[in-house]
């Protein structure tokens, strides 16, 4: 008996340096990307102890002293300040509208490209939505200013020479919220389409041929050959902004914003920002990052939970 274990342990220990001498290289290559993860990553969250701890810029992570309220001290002043919890109110606000209005948008664009039969004309339209990709929210946002501004945007030149009011896309809360939402759509389409698309063309082509034999048209192909054989993709794309719903980009809504709808672009990183890199109060605004960042994890987690309970792979 401890022959054979001994015999078996040995075999697997033969194929494994048979294994690793075959494919080092490829394991010398992660090392790189490991280094990364470890140093900028990994190192840095010994600074997550800022969030329980009076912040000294003398003193290192672990000889700080513990703040009050058994190191819940800025977590209390967090909650208590009226500008957090605006911000994070617009946070989740902003970001359910973009989920709403823009995650459908790239499945929908996906799907009638895929129906385009002219080649030259389906390539410049990928190309053209997926252009605005490559572009800084600083430049967007001049953009926007120069088209949308009230009185001297082209826009509002141009609705205003058709007989109505100047619309103030970017001054009035409401109407900035809109801006935001599809500025953020036109921006990620194209994107988040191409990924869409790579994952169809594994879908089988004889499946389109049997249904085309079966008399089945381009609408009934769409909703059970391609929504299906792309399902998955969705399904993942969805979990990871779930996982985002309490995120919130910083140049984005910062480069959009202005005194006028301070009120509806005040977000958790413009808060950070404003409360910790110019504010210089650390320990508030780790704490608050913290907040996020767990609400987000556990967002992922659930998403991903009930995805697999209706059985799809989810994302781990």
């Amino acid at each position: 008996m401890q022959t054979a274990v001994a015999s078996s342990f040995m075999e697997k220990h033969q194929k494994t340096i048979k294994y690793l001498k075959k494919y080092w290289t490829l394991y010398l290559m992660l090392l790189l990307p490991i280094a990364y993860f470890i140093i900028f990553k990994y190192i840095p969250m010994t600074y997550i102890q800022i969030a329980f701890k009076k912040y000294s810029i003398v003193q290192s992570p672990w000889q700080m002293p513990w703040a009050d309220n058994n190191g819940m001290e800025y977590f209390i002043k967090a909650f208590s300040n009226r500008d957090f919890i605006y911000a994070l109110r617009n946070t989740l606000w902003l970001n359910v509208l973009d989920l709403v209005v823009g995650f459908p948008a790239p499945i929908i664009l996906a799907l009638l490209l895929n129906e385009l039969t002219f080649k030259r004309f389906k390539r410049f339209t990928q190309t053209v939505v997926y252009m605005p990709h490559f572009l800084s929210w600083i430049i967007i946002s001049g953009m926007a200013l120069k088209l949308l501004a009230p009185g001297t945007g082209l826009v509002n030149i141009v609705i205003e020479r058709l007989g109505f009011a100047s619309v103030p896309f970017l001054n009035d809360p409401t109407h900035w919220r809109w801006t935001y939402v599809f500025l953020g759509i036109w921006k990620s389409v194209g994107w988040n389409t191409n990924m869409l698309r790579a994952f169809r063309a594994n879908i089988d082509p004889q499946l389109y041929e049997a249904a085309a034999m079966d008399g089945a048209g381009r609408w009934r192909s769409m909703w059970h050959i391609t929504l299906p054989g792309i399902r998955s993709t969705i399904i993942t794309l969805l979990i990871l902004s779930l996982g985002h719903i309490l995120g919130s980009e910083f140049d984005r809504p910062y480069s959009l914003t202005n005194a006028l709808v301070i009120s509806a672009s005040n977000v958790i990183s413009t808060f950070i920002y404003t409360n910790g890199i110019r504010g210089l109060q650390f320990s508030l605004t780790t704490a608050v990052g913290l907040f996020q960042s767990v609400i987000c994890v556990i967002f992922l987690f659930a998403a991903n939970a009930l995805a697999k309970k209706f059985g799809e792979r989810g994302i781990w």
